[in-house]
């Protein structure tokens, strides 16, 4: 994952809509697509409605239409072209709620099948008969369910309604042209099928309701509403979210059925209870440089998720691949404050296990530039105790971690593992920081492991043209010892000796200012 980027959160739907639509089983994501489908089929049946207004203006002299009728469909059509284009604009204003507009293109779709039925009676017809066809009314009852979803009870009840407009229609007629009213039996077998095409409408209606459920709870975790993938990884996904009445932005770590295994399996059971213990972890966490912990649950389809703030930033993988080695004074003051986030851990007896470049973002936080914040406690253990529980979390004939930055005594599955294995694997992101490179560069995992285990690494300062001071080469080639008791003993420890470097300081406030103004995170696209 490259990057969080910070939703702008929506101001134009009150709470109480929210709330509603939270009610009814249908995201706000859903009714905002929901609005821009109405908007498409109302400029199609105001276009549909302008061509014949220009049909009935033109067709007595063009076509030799009948005066009076041409004159009835021509205000007909200019009604329907003046509503439409009225409601275009509701549609567009950006003031209601999209709910209340999905409402209003409920009573729009009945208004037009009045229209349309008004227009059907004036054309000419065969004595004692209302209409020469199938009432194009049919076709907008089917159609409209499948645009503007609501609930089962108003889909009914509107299209019961536009259904009516037809025996409307003719009880109107009757009344402003002096006509008789045909007999019942005439208008209810000519308007049969405007009620039988409601009963069918109800299959697409109960479709798109059932899809819009399947929609919401896909896309909603606890009181959180999926917007964006922002990364996938070997168990599950990242999510950019907002908080559906707090409206918050938030990133959601979400691991997928499949991944936990079956529900009876040992692989599932341990990731579950691992993922668990990723959430529980963090949040015993308070370090400013650790990632901040939302909330955490299941959903009902068996996914596990959990909540953390959004982040505006790279992380240190993507920062050198896109901008190259840092310079040695900002790769003091990263590494510093990423030992912050690590004391903090190991005071509560906690073990990272995998610290690399991915799982350490560089971001703007607030007021702040080139804040430090680690993330992915997935691995963390217990530094004391607990060790046979810690062992059944751990499959069997696997090394946690990622290879490029573990330390020996993880690559050789000792038990007794402390804070000083999360030391090496920082002094492994130093080292690519510094010289982007790793720290070594082998064909296979295993052959990498190896290396760790049995080689020394060559200084950093052999593998960049970059200028790196003795002294800072010298506390990361210290974190890099086989033995861990020849590293600095703890996080604390490794600030300080990064602070003694004395390089730190001339990375500045104003060029860590100039950096992020040229260099926005929101230019990226890829996750």
């Amino acid at each position: 994952m490259h990057r969080h980027i910070a939703a702008k959160p929506r101001t134009d739907v009150p709470i109480s809509a929210s709330a509603d639509a939270v009610a009814a089983g249908m995201p706000s994501s859903v009714q905002d697509r929901a609005v821009g489908r109405l908007f498409a089929v109302t400029v199609a049946l105001g276009g549909l409605a302008l061509v014949g207004l220009i049909l009935n203006l033109i067709g007595p002299s063009t076509f030799g239409w009948h005066t009076a009728c041409a004159r009835g469909g021509a205000i007909t059509h200019g009604m329907l072209v003046l509503v439409s284009g009225g409601f275009l604009l509701l549609l567009r204003g950006g003031r209601l709620a999209p709910e209340r507009l999905l409402n209003l293109g409920l009573y729009y779709e009945i208004f037009y099948c009045f229209a349309v039925s008004m227009t059907e009676l004036a054309r000419p017809r065969e004595p004692g008969t209302l209409l020469g066809g199938l009432s194009f009314v049919c076709v907008l009852i089917i159609l409209f369910p499948m645009f503007v979803p609501t609930t089962l009870r108003k889909s009914l009840i509107t299209g019961l309604a536009a259904a009516s407009t037809g025996p409307l229609a003719v009880l109107v007629r009757a009344q402003m042209v002096g006509e008789p009213v045909p007999p019942f039996a005439t208008i209810v077998w000519s308007y049969l099928f405007n009620y039988i095409t409601v009963a069918l409408s109800i299959i697409p209606a109960v479709v798109i309701r059932s899809m819009g459920r399947e929609v919401s709870r896909a896309r909603r975790m606890g009181g959180y509403e999926l917007e964006e993938l922002l990364g996938r990884g070997g168990m599950g996904e990242v999510w950019r979210a907002t908080h559906s009445l707090l409206r918050r932005p938030a990133a959601i770590k979400l691991i997928l059925p499949e991944s936990l295994g079956s529900p009876g399996s040992n692989g599932g059971s341990t990731v579950r209870r691992r993922f668990e213990r990723e959430a529980q972890a963090t949040a015993e966490l308070h370090s400013p440089h650790t990632i901040q912990l939302y909330d955490f649950g299941a959903t009902e389809d068996g996914s596990f998720y959990y909540v953390m703030e959004l982040l505006d930033g790279f992380d240190l993988e993507t920062l050198v691949k896109r901008f190259g080695p840092q310079p040695a004074e900002r790769v003091a003051q990263l590494l510093r404050q990423a030992c912050c986030s690590l004391w903090d851990a190991h005071q509560s007896s906690l073990i990272h296990r995998d610290i690399k470049p991915a799982n350490i973002y560089v971001c703007r936080y607030g007021h702040k530039v080139d804040h430090v914040k680690i993330l992915d406690f997935g691995l963390v253990k217990h530094e004391a105790g607990s060790l046979l529980e810690d062992a059944k979390l751990t499959q069997a004939d696997t090394t946690t971690g990622t290879p490029a930055y573990l330390a020996p005594e993880m690559a050789l599955g000792e038990r007794e593992i402390d804070g000083r294995a999360d030391i090496y694997s920082l002094g492994c992101v130093g080292y690519w920081l510094l010289t982007g490179q790793l720290t070594f560069e082998r064909d296979t995992p295993m052959k990498t492991v190896l290396a760790h285990i049995q080689e020394p690494p060559e200084p950093p300062s052999q593998r960049t043209e970059l200028e790196i001071p003795a002294a800072l080469e010298s506390v990361v080639m210290s974190c890099l010892e086989k033995d861990a008791d020849k590293r600095p003993q703890t996080a604390r420890e490794l600030s300080e000796a990064l602070a003694g470097c004395g390089v730190g300081d001339d990375w500045t406030e104003e060029r860590a200012l100039r950096w992020w103004g040229s260099n926005s995170p929101v230019d990226q696209n890829a996750p």
